[in-house]
């Protein structure tokens, strides 16, 4: 067999041929590579000639690729992309064992950290770091291990396995029930201090969901208490300001606790669940396939004198 050194284009040009060809502009390429625009015009016509076919139609103030550039261009793409992720792979597995976890701020306060202390138990050898975002971010670009989504289990780009189904019932502190007096139907609700969830990027269901499945309207309002982010929702509802919709997956223990209480025994079932993703098709680091399945087992909650209120 010949060497893949003559075989083979010099892969500084493949670098260039994908950045030009994804972007459809040499001046962009340049820019993105930080290199100039004759640098790159260069590369790309020492490549056409190593091949010895056109890659890209120049046109005026444009470029675009031919019909044998285009189909390259997948190929390159699809290569430099394979050895891109087992590069990040073996990095990783050599900068050690620390896996991280993309997850809400909500998730990593009332489901991941009640359950830490567990999982440094069991594997004490893994550095296991949370990365709280407001959004779902892209996993390699960030070069992160796994996170946490909300949906139907199919995610472009990436793998998952599902956590826990979506299942959210009214919650509120004992302390607010005495004095809003019992709650016995759903229309009853309507008439309480609502504690809502404005949630910026990801899409939740929010009070007038809640009423739309349980048969009743809720026109949108701006009265009760409106917050962005379920850790402070989860919080005001122990603080007593109101009601709040519950995810029981976080918020089951301080219910089992006394912290909390359901005003109305209505859970809301909504289809969806929650789950574990990684990149599709990486090359997961033992480490990180053992967090992955260790979170999968749902490990129940640990010694409940763990602090209910996240300071």
């Amino acid at each position: 067999m010949n060497s893949l050194r003559i075989q083979l284009p010099p892969l500084n040009g493949l670098i260039i041929f994908e950045a030009a060809g994804r972007l459809a502009s040499f001046t962009q390429a340049a820019r993105e590579l930080n290199m100039t625009q004759a640098a790159v015009s260069y590369g790309i016509k020492q490549l056409e000639e190593a091949l010895g076919h056109p890659l890209f139609r120049r046109e005026h103030q444009r470029v675009r690729l031919t019909e044998d550039g285009r189909r390259y261009h997948q190929d390159v793409t699809l290569a430099l992309e394979h050895l891109r992720r087992s590069t990040e792979a073996l990095r990783q597995r050599q900068a050690g064992t620390h896996v991280t976890l993309s997850c809400s701020t909500a998730f990593a306060s009332w489901w991941m950290l009640p359950r830490l202390s567990r999982f440094r138990q069991d594997n004490p050898g893994i550095d296991l770091r949370l990365q709280t975002t407001d959004k779902d971010i892209d996993l390699d670009a960030e070069g992160i291990s796994l996170a946490i989504r909300r949906g139907d289990g199919r995610y472009p780009g990436c793998d998952a396995v599902k956590l826990v189904d979506e299942s959210i019932i009214p919650i509120c502190s004992p302390a607010y029930l005495e004095r809003a007096g019992p709650i016995t139907s759903v229309a009853d609700l309507k008439r309480q201090r609502l504690i809502h969830l404005d949630e910026p990027f990801r899409p939740r269901p929010n009070w007038v969901d809640y009423f739309r499945a349980a048969g009743e309207r809720l026109a949108p309002d701006d009265r009760g208490l409106h917050l962005n982010d379920y850790a402070l929702v989860v919080g005001a509802a122990l603080e007593g300001q109101g009601v709040a919709l519950g995810w029981r997956h976080q918020t089951d223990h301080l219910v089992a606790r006394g912290l909390l209480m359901h005003p109305l025994d209505r859970p809301w079932v909504t289809g969806l669940a929650f789950h574990i993703v990684w990149s599709h098709g990486a090359d997961l680091a033992p480490e990180a396939a053992i967090v992955r399945d260790w979170l999968a087992g749902n490990p129940p909650m640990p010694d409940p004198a763990w602090p209910a209120r996240v300071s």
